[in-house]
């Protein structure tokens, strides 16, 4: 019995270690910046364009300075509400949202609304009153939300943000940057529920305080001008000036722009737009379960980058095998493609031997964000990224 123990401790703790290497293998992209001759004009004080598939930022003008940002702080409590409230349920409108100042939905005091109508009023309006309902409803206070929105933004690697309140009013230490509301924005979109919600030109939401519904018609007039926009968020103060994200998807790619202090931001977006599709398009470079030229191996996930001209033929694919263990008990992985562009690691694939059972990691989780130079782009936390191993391997309802 005690030798069973004893070599049960050890299986396990064999099973965590290798559970930890294929979590490590799972990684997607690093966000490689790409360096281009003729960046798209524009006339921001701050601007960064952004691959959402990859997270590659393609193109970042003054991407660090700290700078005001708005109302585009509501992506961060939109995408914050959505992964800790409950959409269903009702929030009653305080004394500390009723009549806040600036943008508003002109919510009554005491007023009921699910979570999610007031999401949509938050994201088409900009409403100051829905997001400081939102925040007291998810974090219990204004400052408990707070908190939770700038514990995101370390988990995201967002390290030139800070956030003071839910809507975006002006504060000296609420703050972000161009590339990191391009990394945020990246990793929102993944999220269908947020990616539903910014693409909507005209909501509607019951109003119980009178006979016509709320009717909330979409500030983003990139939704109606340029092709294929489907988000994000206007902003405005008289301190941070006209800000603006917005996002469109073409051919199976999208592509995020941030600019921050842009008079002329329409036209600039279509413009930085453009220059994303047309400099970077998406190439696939595997195949989930494609076979390993001269090897008995399978890829284990797709993967898929934006090159520009000329990079795709410096891509290099290094074959990384591990030793085999005894017991096997690897889930047949034996190893990883490790893909390098120009000398910088881009990411890396885990390679399957033929016939084993692969994974099936959700995109949303292997795509989320972080900043951080020294962990792969894409890194989810351990525990989390076991258990959607171990789902996927042996069955499991998933969220």
């Amino acid at each position: 019995m005690i030798k069973m123990n004893m070599f049960n401790r050890t299986a396990c703790r064999s099973l965590l270690a290798i559970m930890m290497t294929v979590v490590c293998f799972a990684y997607t992209a690093l966000p490689a910046y790409a360096h281009h001759e003729n960046g798209p004009p524009n006339h921001a004080q701050a601007a960064a364009l952004i691959d959402v598939t990859s997270g590659r930022l393609l193109y970042s003008k003054n991407g660090d300075d700290r700078l005001r940002i708005a109302s585009l702080t509501k992506i961060m409590t939109a995408i914050v509400a959505i992964e800790q409230g409950k959409l269903s349920d009702r929030v009653t409108v305080s004394k500390n949202a009723f009549a806040k100042e600036g943008s508003s939905l002109f919510l009554k005091l005491g007023e009921e609304m699910t979570l999610e109508n007031l999401l949509y009023g938050l994201m088409l309006r900009s409403g100051n009153d829905a997001a400081t309902a939102i925040a007291e409803h998810v974090g219990g206070t204004e400052e408990g939300f707070v908190l939770l929105m700038n514990e995101k933004a370390a988990e995201l690697g967002l390290s030139n943000t800070h956030f003071m309140n839910p809507h975006g009013l002006d504060h000296d230490e609420h703050y972000s940057s161009a590339n990191d509301l391009a990394m945020l924005t990246a990793y929102a979109l993944q999220n269908p529920i947020f990616s539903e919600i910014v693409k909507t030109p005209t909501k509607r939401a019951p109003n119980p305080n009178a006979s016509w519904d709320y009717k909330w018609d979409n500030k983003n007039k990139m939704l109606r001008f340029y092709e294929g926009a489907d988000g994000v968020k206007t902003g405005y103060t008289k301190k941070a000036f006209r800000c603006l994200v917005s996002s469109a998807t073409r051919g199976g790619q999208q592509i995020a722009a941030v600019t921050l202090n842009d008079g002329n931001d329409w036209n600039d977006h279509a413009t930085m737009l453009d220059y994303g599709f047309e400099h970077f398009p998406l190439k696939q470079i595997t195949v989930k379960g494609q076979k390993i030229q001269g090897q008995s191996l399978v890829s284990g996930r797709d993967f898929i980058y934006p090159f520009a001209h000329g990079e795709e033929e410096k891509l290099v694919k290094k074959l990384v095998l591990r030793k085999p263990g005894n017991p096997d008990l690897s889930f047949g992985m034996r190893g990883y493609i490790e893909l390098l562009l120009e000398g910088q690691k881009i990411g890396q694939v885990p390679v399957y031997a033929e016939g084993s059972p692969i994974p099936d990691i959700p995109q949303q989780k292997l795509r989320q964000r972080t900043a951080s130079a020294s962990a792969p782009y894409g890194a989810l936390s351990l525990w989390e990224s076991a258990r959607e191993v171990l789902k996927s391997l042996f069955g499991g309802e998933r969220n």
